[in-house]
This record gives structure tokens, C-alpha cells and sequence, in this order.
């Protein structure tokens, strides 16, 4: 079986879930494309990146990613970093031959997407972008309905994405926080991956019209190196400024006709990972929320009257990814496994020579989104979605 090396750069939350993901992949889908080896692991310091090696089992450490990139073993770049990283990482990346999957966002800017996307079409490698909801099993059989014409033409999409781990405005001020870091807030930590699943699903969004707001203005200075998510600081030290959103909600309209709604916040009280959406088609409709994600809700037109409501369907061995997971249906699937099926993939592609879904390309489309998105925000008026040429969508 062929090995593909990867180097990880980055090792703290995303790295776990992308360490486990490559250890895990050949025992789920089995014989796997190929075999990962978890060749080297980078991180900020020397200690950091020791440890990450420790804790996530992989063969060596370096706190230096431009000899990891140029190291002539290492076949895949796998990029999890703070947002501002991606674009030199990736760029690199691809000038040195390799294969590059990336956290989402894509880059804090649709422009900086941009470049990322026309390097990895330059050197020709395989490139994917890390919205890693889209493979939950609902997502993917919400698709597959959807393709199949079950719920017809799709009238309506309403999305959402709320947490409530920054509710709190003594929570440590993360670099999630700040805006020449992440480049947006709620909108593209969370809201781009609710702006991925309405591509998916429904189609490309031609124009948008949001309100975006910032409630905490001022959050505590972290006193660690190791990025902090949630959680109340006690600190009576110095606080720094919050210059990014915390909610957005946007009216959005399709190419297709279709129209909706995408809502961001992790202001939400009581929400942990509320990503839902609901989808009205001339035949039927779909909601699926991630809180139960074994479950997608369904209805149909052609029920009979007395019948006519929401099922559940359970996902299961006989829907998408299912022969690969587990054997009974709703025996539980978690984050986990979609970074698992993210991992399978991007191997099979690079393996096959074949396309992935998501890639640079669906990243950088996500952040046009994204961007006109804040635009709107700002503007109040509805902002219409560019196309790569400058052309309106």
C-alpha cells in the first residue's frame, strides 16, 4: 500500500481532530486509497510542537514550516492554524510540489483565497478546504434527495450556526477575536461553513443583505500560549480590543431563484453547535440539525393527507458513508468521523489524480460570500456576489 506523508502545521484543537482523523481513516474505510503516516507535526515553539507529537503520535516535531514544506518526504500539507497563516503556508506549499488541505476559512480575505486558489492550479496538486460539515451523513443524504428531485425545486434555504462559547465577556480574548488574525468573526469562523452547505445543497448565492454586530467590545488578554476557547477569565489584568463581529445575519438570494437565510453568533446562550437548516422544495422539505445528527427530518408532497408531516430518517449503513461507519443506524456519529471521511477523501484524491470537494476553489467562493457578506453589514444595502472574472454571479 502506498504511503502518503503528511507534515501537520499547527497541533492545537484542529490538529487533534486531524491527527485522529489520519490515524483512524484506514479502520474505517478499508483497504484504504493509502496509508497515512503522520510524518511531522509543526507548531509555534519547539516545546509546543514536541508535545503535539506526544499527544497525536506523530514521528517527528519542527517549530519551522518552511523546512517542513521543502522537505522532499512530505507529500500533503495539512494546514491548521490562525487564519492569517493559510495563504503564505499554502502558497508555499504548492510552489514546493505539495498537496494541501486547509482549515476553513480559507483565508481572511476573498482576495488572499484568490491567490491560494491560482497557486495550487499552477503546480497542479490536489487542494481542499476543511468544511468538514458537508460530510456529516444527513448533509450527504439531504444532498442525494435533493439531486434525487425529492423535494423538487428548491423554493427556500434558512441556515444557521449558533454557539454561545463567547457569550461570555470575561472569555479570554482568542485570536478568533481579532480581525488581522481571523479577518471576520462570527462570519467566518462559523458562518462560512453555513455559507458552504447552502452551496452544496442549493446552489451559488447571487446577493446578499445582512446586518452584522459586535456586542462585547473588549475581552481579557490570554495569559498562555495555547489558544483559549471559551471559558471565563478571572483576571483583573489588561484587556484588548474586539474589532470583529459577533453575529451576522444575512437575507440571501440564489442564482437558481431560490432565496433564504444564513444566521452566525456565538452569542447564543444554551446554543453549543446549533448548525441547522431547512429547505422548502416544490415537493417536500428537509431540516437537519447537527445537535442530532444521525437524524435528517423529511417531508413529502405525495404523502397522503392524513399522513403528511416531518419523519425521521436515521442515518445509517444504507445512506451516504454508511458502509464505511458503523453498522447500525443512529449508533452515533460525531465530529470525529467527518474528519475521518474529510481524511479518506483528500488521500483518495491525491492517490486517483481526481478532484475533491471541497477545494480552493469552493474556499474562495465561500469567501466572496463571506466578504460581501460584511460588506453588507456595514452598508446596510444588498451587495452582489462577485464571480472570479469581476462579473456579477
Amino acid at each position: 500500500m502506498q504511503d502518503i506523508k503528511i507534515a501537520m502545521i499547527g497541533g492545537g484543537f484542529m490538529g487533534k481532530a486531524h491527527s485522529l482523523a489520519y490515524s483512524a481513516m484506514p479502520m474505517f474505510f478499508w483497504p484504504a486509497p493509502a496509508r497515512p503516516v503522520k510524518h511531522v507535526v509543526v507548531d509555534a515553539t519547539e516545546d509546543l510542537a514536541r508535545t503535539a507529537a506526544d499527544r497525536y503520535g506523530w514521528n517527528s516535531s519542527s517549530s519551522s514550516w518552511e523546512a517542513v514544506i521543502n522537505d522532499p518526504e512530505v507529500d500533503l500539507v495539512d494546514i491548521a492554524t490562525p487564519n492569517n497563516l493559510h495563504a503564505e503556508i499554502a502558497i508555499a506549499a504548492a510552489e514546493a510540489g505539495k498537496h494541501v488541505i486547509c482549515e476553513k476559512p480559507l483565508a481572511p480575505t476573498s482576495a488572499e483565497a484568490l491567490q491560494m486558489l491560482e497557486a495550487v492550479e499552477r503546480a497542479g496538486v490536489v487542494s481542499a478546504v476543511a468544511f468538514n460539515y458537508r460530510r456529516t451523513p444527513a448533509v450527504a443524504l439531504a444532498k442525494k434527495y435533493i439531486d434525487e428531485g425529492a423535494i423538487g425545486r428548491i423554493l427556500n434555504f434558512r441556515g444557521t450556526y449558533l454557539q454561545d462559547w463567547s457569550a461570555d465577556p470575561d472569555s479570554p480574548l482568542s485570536w478568533r477575536f481579532q480581525k488581522k488574525i481571523a479577518g471576520s468573526g462570527a462570519v467566518g469562523d462559523i458562518g462560512s461553513h453555513v455559507v458552504d452547505i447552502a452551496r452544496y445543497l442549493v446552489g451559488e448565492i447571487s446577493a446578499v443583505n445582512s446586518i452584522t454586530s459586535t456586542y462585547i467590545t473588549e475581552r481579557p488578554l490570554q495569559t498562555s500560549g495555547f489558544d483559549a476557547l471559551g471559558g471565563a477569565s478571572k483576571s483583573d489584568g489588561p484587556r484588548g480590543a474586539v474589532d470583529v463581529d459577533d453575529e451576522a445575519i444575512s437575507l440571501v438570494r440564489f442564482h437558481n431563484g431560490a432565496v433564504g437565510s444564513i444566521e452566525a453568533t456565538r452569542n447564543a446562550w444554551g446554543r453549543n453547535n446549533f448548525i441547522t437548516f431547512e429547505i422548502h422544495g416544490t415537493e417536500g422539505s428537509i431540516f437537519f440539525n447537527y445537535e442530532n445528527r444521525d437524524e435528517l427530518q423529511v417531508a413529502f408532497k405525495s404523502d397522503p393527507a392524513d399522513r403528511r408531516g416531518f419523519r425521521t430518517v436515521y442515518t445509517g449503513p444504507n445512506t451516504p458513508y454508511g458502509e464505511a461507519l458503523w453498522p447500525i443506524p443512529a449508533l452515533g456519529i460525531g465530529y470525529g468521523e467527518t474528519k475521518i471521511i474529510e481524511a479518506h477523501d483528500v488521500i483518495k484524491a491525491i492517490v486517483d489524480g481526481s478532484r475533491v470537494r471541497p477545494d480552493f476553489a469552493d474556499g474562495y467562493a465561500a469567501a466572496l460570500v463571506d466578504d460581501a457578506i460584511l460588506e453588507s453589514g456595514q452598508s446596510g444595502e444588498w451587495v452582489k456576489i462577485p464571480t472570479r472574472d469581476g462579473g456579477d454571479v
